[in-house]
């Protein structure tokens, strides 16, 4: 699965840097235009992922989520597929949109292996995991860039479809152990009765909600970041220096992501998230004052530290509340909201900068990753026994 995750996070970094640059090559457009459809293009895939999480997370709760990762690699792609062949912007946004019902592989995968792992070592192997789709997602972008350059637009899509599709393949020499539900344990429950035992858990319910404003808070400065570099640093090899600030977040998150779910294992998953997210905060925060693209990249590096650890712990937090028969429902509803979060995400940073510049991105962001910690924190100490830790 380490693999599979590897080249479905590389294969969708390699095409994700040149959507706008496809978009141009479909016609004689004016930049606005270009603009406008890049985002609209870029965002539409996340609503039909957003609206399709749960019910994937519930198909995988009863019939195994093995199977569902399956069909999700293999519909993305073939979805990438028809996209080396699209011939106007219309067509691209369509299949953009549909590539979404299928774009829950890393997800899925997050959750076929927490129920594949004993509690008391979830974090660390969910760590583990999650560094196989940011070395892929660190590679992704060059390599991506060397296929286009080389074969152009079209068929770098239709390479990267080759790839996923071996990520599914990949799938197949997975083995799912079918947990047995112990006597007297329920096997099914209604997706009422999922909604209200999150409900019930109000420590649960905060962190599901804290998905959706981490991913705000980490997708608002994404599409603005080549333009901050553009500022910092002069046109010169622009996208090679943007790729460097981009990477350097997920360089410091790929060397701590599994430390921190280790570290979480022993001291409790809830203590440990909200520490990331008040150190999350605070290091957003300087870059409003950078002066300089290399202060920039430290500021990245040291975030993706910081940050690295926040997914796996909260699915190790979910794995450890939700009962076995409800894990993948429940965990459909945490990737819906982040999915949420990545459409607010880039509109917000758009219209922050436009309107109040760069540092004000950095600022909001920053204060929107502590303002999380606070509530987090608040929930924690109003129901102890729900955030205490029990792997």
């Amino acid at each position: 699965m380490w693999f599979a995750n590897f080249f479905v996070a590389g294969s969708m970094t390699m095409v994700l840097p040149f959507i706008s640059l496809y978009i141009e090559s479909l016609g004689d457009f004016s930049e606005k235009y270009v603009q406008h459809w890049s985002g609209l293009t870029f965002g539409i895939t996340f609503v039909s992922a957003f609206l399709f999480s749960p019910i994937w997370g519930r198909i995988g709760d009863r019939y195994g989520r093995r199977k569902i990762l399956i069909i999700s690699g293999m519909g993305m792609a073939f979805s990438i597929l028809l996209i080396g062949f699209a011939q106007s912007v219309w067509q691209l946004f369509m299949l953009r949109f549909f590539m979404g019902f299928f774009s829950g592989f890393i997800p899925m995968s997050q959750a076929l292996i927490s129920t594949q792992t004993p509690k008391e070592i979830a974090g660390r192997v969910l760590g583990t995991l999650q560094t196989g789709s940011i070395t892929g997602s660190l590679l992704g972008p060059m390599l991506g860039g060397v296929l286009a350059d080389t074969f152009g637009y079209a068929d770098t899509f239709k390479w990267t479809s080759v790839t996923i599709f071996l990520s599914a393949l990949l799938v197949l020499a997975v083995k799912e152990v079918r947990i047995e539900v112990k006597k007297g344990v329920r096997s099914h429950y209604s997706s009422k009765e999922v909604v209200q035992h999150i409900i019930r858990n109000p420590v649960m319910l905060t962190v599901l909600l804290i998905s959706a404003l981490v991913q705000i808070a980490h997708f608002s400065i994404q599409p603005i970041l080549s333009l901050f570099v553009g500022e910092l640093h002069g046109p010169k090899n622009i996208a090679f220096y943007s790729g460097i600030a981009f990477s350097a977040a997920g360089l410091g998150n790929l060397l701590m992501s599994r430390r921190w779910g280790n570290i979480a294992d022993r001291h409790g998953y809830i203590k440990v998230l909200v520490i990331l997210l008040f150190l999350a905060g605070i290091i957003y925060l300087p870059g409003a004052a950078v002066t300089n693209l290399w202060q920039l990249v430290i500021i990245r590096f040291v975030l993706g530290v910081a940050i690295g650890g926040i997914i796996p712990v909260r699915i190790a937090y979910i794995r450890q509340e939700a009962p076995l028969a409800m894990q993948g429902e429940v965990l459909g509803y945490n990737n819906s909201l982040r999915f949420l979060g990545n459409i607010i995400g880039p509109m917000l940073g758009g219209f922050i900068s436009g309107y109040l510049g760069f540092s004000a991105v950095f600022i909001s962001t920053s204060a929107l990753l502590i303002i999380s910690g606070v509530i987090l924190l608040v929930s924690m100490n109003k129901h102890p026994k729900l955030a205490k830790h029990t792997a």
